[in-house]
């Protein structure tokens, strides 16, 4: 059983180089809420975050069903022209984060993130591999990656090569500051799926808030044409796109959703009782569930998730 979405997060306070930029009241107001699921108090925002989230949340996957989680890097914005962009970004979390927090936990397995107009994007990329990096991550409309760029093909046949699923987020976002809404679509996928990448298209082109545009149809319609495709159900136990769950368990869909929770967005599991997807009984009692992580296993059990979807995920990552 993996979850295949688990984030780092952290402010450099261990000189991790991490950093977090809240510049908003809204993303000040939701890193709150993201503390208290995670169990720590707000005032770890300007304290030493990394330890804290860092040991916090090896004690939560340690204590839940899952046998692996996938933790991920976070890169910087960059232009077109491989130039990061520091007034933009709101997270990093460097790949040697990543890399060597796994050493901590037999359950954790290291996701990277690369931008590839890096000029040492190739580099990097074989250099994370050859560390243990299972999978690549990206956020094409916060991070400025358009996944159609002719300029990208050779990193994403690299990536072919060595056997490594690309995460990109689709659809909505409501975490982070976003550069281009339009690098959302998943039809920008099409050129590293046809270049041979296995990808897990996050969140399933869903819609955030009810104003974003909701490209899980036009997802659909891609999985009938790529069989490397495939989507996450994570973050989805937010009050709109938990909207979308009922379609995640008919195809073309079903057969090729694999189990992530986004951690540390929030799961609530009102959202499903009230769209009928879970009993109030059931609700009432896996609220009592202190661990986000087998709270969120078990509210999608509920709604009918079969038990490959929690399991898919490991016949898609190299071997390590």
């Amino acid at each position: 059983m993996i979850d295949g979405h688990v984030h780092l997060v952290g402010n450099g306070s261990s000189g991790s180089g991490a950093k977090l930029s809240l510049r908003s009241p809204q993303h000040r107001l939701l890193a709150r809420l993201l503390l208290r699921e995670v169990g720590l108090p707000a005032s770890a925002l300007h304290g030493n975050l990394d330890e804290l989230y860092r040991d916090r949340l090896i004690e939560l996957i340690e204590d839940s069903p899952l046998s692996h989680a996938v933790l991920l890097a976070h890169e910087q914005t960059y232009s077109s022209d491989g130039l990061v962009l520091p007034d933009f970004g709101s997270m990093y979390v460097s790949n040697n984060d990543a890399l060597s927090l796994v050493r901590r936990s037999r359950k954790l397995l290291p996701a990277v993130s690369i931008h590839p107009a890096r000029a040492d994007a190739l580099y990097e990329l074989d250099r994370c591999v050859d560390a243990g990096a299972v999978m690549m991550k990206c956020l094409p409309n916060c991070q400025n990656i358009d996944c159609s760029n002719r300029r990208y093909q050779p990193f994403w046949e690299r990536m072919a090569h060595h056997g490594i699923p690309l995460l990109a987020h689709t659809g909505g976002e409501l975490s982070l500051r976003v550069y281009d809404s339009r690098l959302a679509d998943p039809t920008l996928l099409e050129l590293p799926l046809r270049c041979g990448v296995t990808v897990i298209a996050a969140h399933c082109g869903t819609s955030s808030l009810l104003w974003d545009r909701n490209y899980l149809s036009t997802l659909g319609t891609m999985m009938e044409v790529h069989p490397n495709l495939y989507g996450d159900n994570s973050g989805m136990q937010t009050p709109f796109r938990s909207r979308h769950f009922k379609a995640l368990l008919r195809a073309p869909f079903h057969g090729r959703i694999v189990h992530g929770s986004d951690f540390p967005i929030p799961v609530s599991g009102l959202w499903g009782a009230i769209r009928g997807l879970v009993p109030w009984g059931i609700w009432w009692r896996m609220r009592q569930e202190s661990n986000p992580f087998t709270r969120d296993i078990q509210l999608k059990q509920a709604m009918g998730f079969a038990p490959e979807t929690f399991m898919r995920l490991g016949r898609l990552l190299p071997a390590r």
